[in-house]
């Protein structure tokens, strides 16, 4: 991973809803999904930082830091992503929105 960007960086958004009443599941799902994901992820070309995170509020957030929008897309394309953690996500009842990616304008 590295710490300089290239302008042609994106930063990959997805997001998803659930019921607060519902995190002990939601996080549970995220433990057990971080085992297999986080390996696959890191074995993505193009990846510059990847953070997830989970509100007690009721949503979450994956965010991925990516050298170029074809290094982001390739997430959509990701097995663990779109069947395996999608699937135990959504059995623990979240909802997603949209995954937007966005081509980085600045950075601090």
């Amino acid at each position: 991973m590295s710490d300089k960007l290239p302008s042609t960086a994106v930063v990959r958004v997805s997001r998803g809803n659930f019921d607060p009443a519902r995190l002990n599941e939601v996080a549970r799902a995220n433990r057990e999904t971080e085992v297999y994901l986080v390996p696959a992820i890191k074995r993505l070309p193009g990846l510059a930082h990847y953070f997830a995170a989970l509100s007690p509020s009721g949503s979450s957030v994956h965010v991925g830091i990516w050298e170029s929008d074809a290094h982001a897309q390739q997430m959509g394309h990701l097995k663990e992503m779109i069947v395996d953690a999608r699937q135990a996500f959504e059995s623990a009842g979240m909802e997603f929105i949209p995954i937007v990616n966005y081509p980085v304008t600045w950075t601090i």
